[in-house]
């Protein structure tokens, strides 16, 4: 089984799955309320210039100002030398208006992250106006192929230019992996589209006041046809007759050979309980993940970095222990590389496979993640196993986790993931009449608590209640507060 793309869309959110093999391997969800913008240009307004840290704050309109660093700023053609001596506050000042494009979404606290080197992306080609550079992505790797791709973009440019008798440079062009045995003639066309485009961007910029949208990318359900979808494809399904016809008349003018593997799915079984897509998202808010052998994966994540833990767990293998720890870490390094996908992860990822004293066995373990990383569509960087057993790596991150998504912090525990017992609020609760027995003269306390609080020391704690009554001669009287969550008490004098 190859790969396929369902789309699930409703007015209030868009959904795509990404699968490979018959399981999901990605998921993308947007929703109307909170859009993703990163691809967005804006006419923004220079807020603060912070000379320490080489970076700005801009306000582009959103509920936090967006932040710029000193290299985003500097022109892309900036040697390393102008770079490590550029100075913020030469570049920028409080106040003045600049053209920028949203490169990472706002993620928690942080706002969203900007550069001035803007680029327009289309279905083989990302234009990049304030460049004349003439790239070739990567996954190209046929040297030949990288060759005609590059050859063929220098004469189209050279041809437009002859044609309209201007010197003035056409910008410069980056050919995506799609791009892979893309004709002259198709290449042709995406050039004109984006030069169209960057045109259309042109006259928006004209008298726009800061700060204000200058042009929007494209919804999630295009921009899976436009970035995701390749010849390769087994079929993409849609569950939205409207969003069908929009995406075949989308297919048609900008991907015309994926026109044929677009399908509308009318079926009465929910478009996302194919290939079990449900279930897998709610495992994927799990910190736990089984693996087949027994052994299972421990997902944290924080602010700063996400760890993943490898145990054997049931797992005993058959011959000694060398061998269960590393097929268990095979096996965990094949669904660390989907988990990262399928859950979004990015930044700092820190991953504790199981100790392994044979060296060619860490080499197999290392190159396994790396093998199953390649077709991730992010960015990952992996390091080699630490002297203390660890594998470090990165993976780009551009948008929110699936976790940040769907979910919120705790009320309960404020994202701790645990609460105080109530033996340690009513502990807690008894320093506080101590101290307001010292600080103020009543005549009794009023204590108000959630359910199993108030329960607690009534019943377990009721000797000592009785002990902190006579030591300060006042009555304690306690009232249950239904909408009190596990943590919270007030102490009412009387």
């Amino acid at each position: 089984m190859g790969e396929e793309i369902l789309i699930n869309f409703t007015p209030m959110e868009t959904r795509v799955a990404v699968i490979e093999n018959g399981m999901p391997q990605e998921v993308y969800i947007e929703r109307v309320r909170r859009r993703g913008i990163v691809g967005n240009i804006y006419q923004g307004k220079v807020v603060r210039v912070l000379p320490g840290m080489q970076a700005a704050f801009v306000e582009i309109g959103l509920e936090r100002a967006a932040f710029i660093h000193v290299e985003d700023v500097l022109p892309q053609t900036a040697t390393s030398e102008e770079k490590s001596n550029a100075s913020i506050a030469h570049q920028l000042r409080e106040g003045q208006s600049l053209v920028v494009q949203v490169t990472k979404d706002p993620i928690g606290t942080k706002g969203a992250r900007l550069t001035t080197h803007l680029s327009i992306p289309s279905r083989y080609l990302v234009y990049m106006p304030g460049n004349d550079h003439i790239g070739v992505s990567q996954r190209i790797e046929d040297v030949e192929e990288r060759d005609r791709l590059r050859s063929t973009i220098a004469g189209l440019l050279k041809e437009i230019t002859d044609d309209e008798e201007t010197d003035k440079s056409l910008g410069g062009f980056i050919l995506r992996t799609v791009a892979e045995g893309a004709s002259e003639a198709e290449l042709k066309e995406d050039i004109k589209f984006l030069r169209r485009l960057w045109g259309k961007i042109q006259r928006n910029l004209k008298g726009a006041k800061a700060p204000s949208v200058i042009y929007e990318d494209l919804p999630l359900n295009m921009r899976t046809l436009r970035d995701m979808a390749h010849t390769g494809l087994e079929r993409i399904r849609i569950d939205s007759r409207e969003t069908y016809q929009k995406a075949t008349e989308f297919v048609r003018s900008l991907v015309p050979e994926i026109a044929e593997k677009l399908e509308y799915y009318p079926g009465e079984r929910p478009i996302f309980d194919l290939f079990n897509v449900e279930e897998e998202l709610q495992r994927a808010l799990g910190r736990k993940v089984e693996l087949k052998s027994g052994g299972y994966l421990i997902f944290d994540q924080t602010e700063a970095m996400t760890t993943v833990d490898v145990n054997t767990g049931a797992f005993v293998g058959h011959r000694n222990l060398e061998e269960t720890i590393f097929k268990t870490n095979l096996e965990a390094a094949t669904a660390i590389g989907r988990q990262l996908r399928l859950r979004n992860l990015g930044g700092i990822i820190i991953l504790d496979f199981i100790d392994m004293e044979d060296p060619d066995h860490q080499r197999q373990v290392l190159r396994t993640l790396e093998r199953v990383l390649e077709k991730d569509h992010a960015k990952c960087k992996v390091t080699g196993v630490s002297e203390l057993g660890l594998v470090e790596m990165t993976r780009k991150r551009t948008r929110e986790s699936l976790e940040h998504v769907l979910c919120e912090t705790c009320e309960q525990c404020q994202g701790r993931g645990s609460i105080k017992t109530p033996e340690t609020v009513c502990y807690e609760i008894f320093r506080e009449i101590l101290r307001q027995h010292r600080a103020y003269d009543t005549d009794s306390y009023l204590v108000l608590a959630a359910q199993n609080v108030v329960d607690y020391m009534v019943d377990d704690a009721s000797d000592h209640v009785a002990e902190l009554e006579a030591f300060i001669s006042k009555t304690i009287r306690f009232q249950i507060e239904p909408m009190y969550g596990a943590e919270h008490y007030d102490v009412v004098l009387r």
